[in-house]
């Protein structure tokens, strides 16, 4: 954070959006960029047999669905038998592509997620949910944000992206761009489907990290068939999105290099041309898109 004001916004955003009137996490011993001690030491063996099962589920649901690296960089994190030690993780992945994992206690201001995005630092819940929230959580807890997003990061290219993202997201604070940006986060970092030659496959965090998602992302449901359409930039930038229910539509890129290519122009016009806009429903079709088959 750059100035105790803003910390205090964010707090009282918090306050105004949510049922306790605060963020779960302790954020008393948080520096000023919000970052704690992951105190591995204290986590107790339920918690840990909590990560094994939820690990178990997504590790038999994943196989045929998620992206080859995704795959591939989980097996090799080889952390299915307890909540990862942060900084173990950090060595591997610093070889890799330059990124370290911080700790924090939970959400974090805007400002400070870019910031550490930015600066090749990514940050990781340090609470797991409680057993009542196997299936569904509201906030972002330390499997959503390990599992979901970190075997990504061991792809230079993706990893790349992340970071012109954080780069980005510093510029639409000043440009009141955070909503059309907000949106290609959802709908790539963390609800993205990508192309392969076998079909569409997972890479969004969010997806990966669900019990239910996961399937209903490449399938659908008897009741309903979400949208699966090639990505585009502003078409995503336009379009809503909806925290409390599966996706009524998905993007799909055919490579990262796509992603990173395709967001890597400055969003300044395109930022004025989409206030003159109005946004889309979650549900939009727009007449002549393609819908893409599963396979």
């Amino acid at each position: 954070m750059n100035n105790s004001a803003s910390t205090d916004d964010f707090f009282a955003s918090v306050a105004a959006k949510s049922d306790s009137g605060a963020l779960r996490g302790d954020y008393s011993n948080a520096d000023k960029n919000f970052v704690v001690d992951q105190n591995w030491a204290a986590y107790t063996p339920a918690q840990h047999a909590l990560w094994r099962r939820l690990y178990e589920r997504q590790a038999k649901l994943i196989p045929g669905r998620a992206c080859d690296v995704f795959l591939d960089s989980i097996k090799a994190l080889d952390v299915s038998q307890g909540i990862p030690q942060f900084n173990r993780t950090t060595e591997a992945l610093y070889k890799a592509t330059g990124w370290q994992l911080v700790a924090v206690p939970g959400l974090v201001p805007d400002h400070t997620f870019f910031e550490h995005l930015a600066n090749r630092r990514f940050p990781v819940t340090v609470w797991l949910r409680e057993e009542s929230e196997f299936d569904y959580i509201v906030e972002p807890d330390v499997f959503h944000d390990f599992f979901g997003h970190v075997p990504l990061l061991f792809n230079p290219v993706f990893a790349d992206h992340l970071q012109e993202y954080g780069k980005g997201g510093l510029k639409a604070l000043k440009l009141d761009g955070l909503a059309f940006l907000a949106r290609l986060y959802w709908y790539t970092i963390e609800f993205g489907l990508i192309q392969s030659p076998e079909g569409l496959r997972i890479y969004g965090a969010g997806i990966l990290s669900s019990g239910g998602e996961v399937d209903y992302a490449l399938r659908g449901s008897q009741d309903q068939q979400p949208n699966r359409i090639p990505f585009q930039v502003e078409r995503v930038m336009r379009t809503l999105y909806k925290i409390d229910s599966y996706q009524e539509t998905y993007f799909v890129i055919r490579d990262f290099q796509q992603l990173f290519d395709d967001t890597a122009p400055d969003f300044t016009a395109l930022y004025e041309q989409l206030k003159a806009q109005d946004a889309l429903p979650a549900s939009t079709l727009l007449p002549g898109e393609q819908n893409l088959p599963i396979t």
